[in-house]
C-alpha cells in the first residue's frame, strides 16, 4: 500500500512537472540513476577540511541563488496569535499562527513540557505530503510532537503550503520551494523568540518532504544546531514536488549538487540519517552515510553523525523510526526520555490524548483569518 503511495506521489509530481521538464537546470525526483548517483559523490569526495568549506559555500550560494533568496525578505513586526491553550499529560498544547511574510499566514500547534525549567531545547516539527491533506494534523505529528514535549523540549509543528490550515494559496504553485523555506526561517525565529528557550539546544526533524525542510533548514541556518532528516537523504532522488525541486537549487549551468551534499552542509553539528529499504534511501549505509560521515571526519567530529537504517520498513516516519530520533535528540538536546519510557526501558506513546483536527485549526467561524491575509495572486506577486 505504501509503495502505491509513493509511486502515485512521484508520477503525480511528475505529471505536474511536465512542462517545467523544458527547464534543464531542474533536477527533479530520481534525476540520476542509483549508480549515477552513487558516482556523483564518489568523484567529490572532499580530500581536506579546506576543500569541502570551498565546495560547501558553493553549494550554499547555489540553493540560495537557485531559490532567490539571496537577500531574505524582511521579518514582519506584528504579533503571533496564540490561543486554546489545552493541559495534557505532562504537556501543553496550543494553536498558533504568524506572519512569514506581510499578510502570508504560517499556521501550526505549539507543544510545551508542563513544569518549569532552568531553559527548553527547541524542536521544529514539519511534515510532509503523504496521503494525508492533513499534515501536521495527523495523529503520527501529534504523537512525535507530544513525546518530545514531554521529553522537556518546545516543540512547533506547521502547516506546508496548501496543507492543512495553509490554503492561501495551492502547495503546486511554481515558488513553493521558496515560501516553504522562508516560512521554516520564520518557525525558527518565532521558536527562538519564546521565554526560556535555550539557542544552543535547537533541532529540526521530519520526514520525506518534511526531511527535504529539516535539511534545507539546516543548510541555510545555523542556528539549528542538530538535525534528524527522515527517509529522504539519496544520492539519486532529488524530491519529486515543487516544494523540493521545483526551483534550481542543485543545478544552474556547469554547478551540479545532490541532497546529499545539501544535507552534509550540516557538519560538523550533530546529524542523524533515518532510511529505509522501501524507497529511495536504501542504499543510505553504502553511499549516502559513509559519504557524510567522511566530511565530518575531516573536522574530527565523525562521531556527531549517524544513521538509523530499517532494511524491512517503507517509507513513513513510523513508531521505529521515531525512537531513533528520540535517541539522538535526547543524547544532543540534554532532553530526558525516561519521561516516555516505561518500566522495561522501552519507548511507551500511550500516553499521547489525540486530539481531533478542528480543535488543532487556529482559524475557524470565530476566529477568522486575518483581514490583510493575501490572495493566491497577491501571494505569487510578492514572491517576484
Amino acid at each position: 500500500m505504501i509503495r502505491q503511495l509513493i509511486l502515485t506521489f512521484v508520477l503525480f509530481c511528475s505529471a505536474m512537472f511536465a512542462s517545467a521538464q523544458e527547464n534543464a537546470e531542474l533536477c527533479i525526483g530520481r534525476y540520476f540513476t542509483e549508480e549515477e548517483g552513487k558516482h556523483f559523490l564518489q568523484a567529490r569526495l572532499p580530500a581536506s577540511p579546506e576543500a569541502w568549506q570551498t565546495r560547501s559555500e558553493q553549494i550554499r550560494r547555489q540553493i540560495l541563488r537557485g531559490m532567490e533568496l539571496e537577500t531574505l525578505p524582511p521579518r514582519p513586526t506584528s504579533t503571533p496569535i496564540v490561543r486554546s491553550r489545552r493541559v495534557m499529560d505532562d504537556y501543553t498544547v496550543e494553536n498558533v499562527a504568524f506572519e512569514s511574510m506581510p499578510g502570508i499566514y504560517v499556521t501550526g500547534n505549539l507543544y510545551r513540557p508542563l513544569g518549569v525549567q532552568a531553559g527548553y531545547a527547541g524542536v521544529l516539527c514539519p511534515h510532509g505530503h503523504w496521503s494525508d491533506p492533513d499534515g501536521r494534523l495527523r495523529e503520527a505529528m501529534q504523537i512525535r510532537c507530544a513525546s518530545l514535549a514531554r521529553m522537556g523540549a518546545i516543540v512547533f509543528a506547521w502547516d506546508m503550503v496548501g496543507y492543512g490550515e495553509a490554503q492561501q494559496i495551492e502547495h503546486t504553485f511554481p515558488k513553493a520551494l521558496k515560501l516553504q523555506t522562508i516560512n521554516s526561517i520564520r518557525a525558527l525565529d518565532f521558536l527562538l523568540s519564546l521565554p526560556g528557550i535555550d539557542p544552543e539546544r535547537i533541532a529540526v526533524t521530519g520526514a520525506s518532504g518534511g526531511g527535504t525542510q529539516s535539511f534545507l533548514l539546516t543548510a541555510l541556518d545555523n542556528r539549528v544546531k542538530a538535525a534528524a532528516p527522515c527517509v529522504m537523504v539519496s544520492a539519486h532522488f532529488f524530491g519529486g514536488c515543487v516544494c523540493e525541486s521545483g526551483m534550481p537549487i542543485h543545478k544552474i549551468g556547469d554547478f551540479q549538487t545532490n541532497n546529499v551534499e545539501i544535507a552534509a552542509l550540516a557538519a560538523p553539528r550533530p546529524m542523524l540519517l533515518v532510511s529505509v529499504g522501501g524507497d529511495w534511501t536504501r542504499n543510505t549505509p553504502k553511499v549516502e552515510f559513509p559519504h557524510i560521515q567522511h566530511i565530518y571526519r575531516l573536522y574530527g567530529r565523525e562521531h556527531q553523525v549517524e544513521s538509523a537504517h530499517f532494511p524491512d520498513e517503507e517509507h513513513d516516519f513510523g513508531p521505529s523510526k521515531r525512537q531513533a530520533v528520540y535517541h539522538f535528540l535526547a543524547e544532543h538536546l540534554a532532553l530526558d526520555i525516561r519521561r516516555i519510557q516505561n518500566e522495561g526501558g522501552e519507548i511507551d506513546e500511550r500516553f499521547v490524548t489525540l486530539l481531533a483536527p478542528d480543535e488543532l485549526r487556529v482559524f475557524d467561524a470565530h476566529n477568522p483569518l486575518p483581514d490583510n491575509a493575501l490572495s493566491a495572486q497577491a501571494i505569487i506577486s510578492s514572491l517576484q
